[in-house]
């Protein structure tokens, strides 16, 4: 069991003690990104590594939602906690979750043992916010077993789950050839447990045999890639699939796997980075901006160049060196 210190701020030490009111208000602080929450994230850092973060991603129309849904229950099943980040696309205008997943997992709101949270992709495009895996290091703190990433699934771009999560499981359904042509040119890379859902529908066999195939294509694994079959809606494979997660988290030490934070930390930095030269192009209306703009729109700069040019007036070193 964790325990908190006195020395704590009073919110990181009420969420290590299992409040959990204290996380749902830990993690609007963070969202907001204020000094408070760098104090309760920099509380919370030794507490981490004990959850196992599951991250879920694939085509729109897949049946994520359904499937994570029916997976939390088998958790709650074997008795482990759960909290769930699901990344739902932003309204253009105010920026917030267009879709709740409160509303598609009703069955797990009054169970104490579920926390949800919807947090807006905020045009992160590879369908996590930058905040996510933040989210998850606070759900991680309070003492949840395992952790869950539901992302919006745009498709191959959304590699950059493989950053956050220590299991990653990408789903599939029947006949859906251009998708799993996206999953074959991208996130299939880094999946460590592939699912077809919809099992039930015909052409399930099919995209199997497909998914299997694509496998044969690349470099002997140390440890092959299960493809499964699952009908969430009928809770149908998956335990299964709880099991596969289970076997490919007990093979990662993520308390020790320093490259990997490592690798996480550069990739959240760099999302940052990204965000804050959007906002300085968007909003800055200095005179080398506006030089730089109007040479984009003559033609007499490309954006490459304009962009190394910002950005190395942002950080302050020659971007056009790197």
């Amino acid at each position: 069991m964790k325990q908190a210190t006195p020395e704590m701020p009073a919110l990181a030490r009420r969420l290590i003690n299992g409040e959990t009111a204290a996380l749902a208000r830990a993690i609007s602080v963070v969202e907001r990104d204020t000094p408070q929450a760098i104090e309760i994230l920099r509380a919370i850092r030794p507490h981490l590594g004990q959850a196992i973060v599951v991250g879920f991603t694939g085509p729109p129309g897949a049946g994520k939602s359904t499937l994570v849904n029916a997976y939390v229950a088998e958790l709650r099943r074997r008795g482990k906690t759960v909290g769930i980040v699901a990344v739902d696309p932003s309204s253009p205008i105010t920026g917030g979750a267009v879709l709740g997943d409160r509303i598609r997992m009703a069955e797990h709101t009054l169970d104490e043992g579920v926390f949800i949270r919807s947090l807006a992709s905020r045009g992160a495009l590879g369908g996590l916010s930058a905040s996510a895996a933040q989210v998850a290091d606070l759900m991680d703190a309070a003492d949840r077993d395992v952790v869950i990433l539901e992302t919006v699934g745009t498709g191959q771009s959304e590699v950059e789950m493989a950053t956050i999560a220590d299991v990653r499981v990408v789903i599939a359904a029947p006949g859906l050839g251009d998708d799993v042509q996206a999953i074959k040119a991208g996130i299939l890379e880094i999946a460590d447990v592939l699912v077809v859902n919809k099992a039930d529908q015909p052409l399930a066999s099919q995209t199997r045999r497909q998914l299997n195939a694509m496998l044969g294509l690349r470099a002997t694994a140390e440890h092959p890639v299960p493809v499964l079959s699952t009908d969430a809606i009928n809770r149908v494979g998956v335990a299964d699939l709880a099991d596969a997660v289970t076997v490919v988290a007990d093979r990662r030490d993520r308390q020790t796997d320093r490259s990997a934070l490592a690798g996480r930390t550069r990739h959240l930095l760099a999302q940052a980075v990204s965000k804050a030269a959007e906002a300085h192009v968007m909003n800055s209306r200095s005179e080398k901006v506006e030089d730089i703009l109007h040479a984009v729109q003559d033609a007499r700069l490309g954006l490459t160049d304009a962009a190394k040019q910002i950005l190395g007036g942002i950080l302050g070193y020659n971007a056009n060196e790197q």
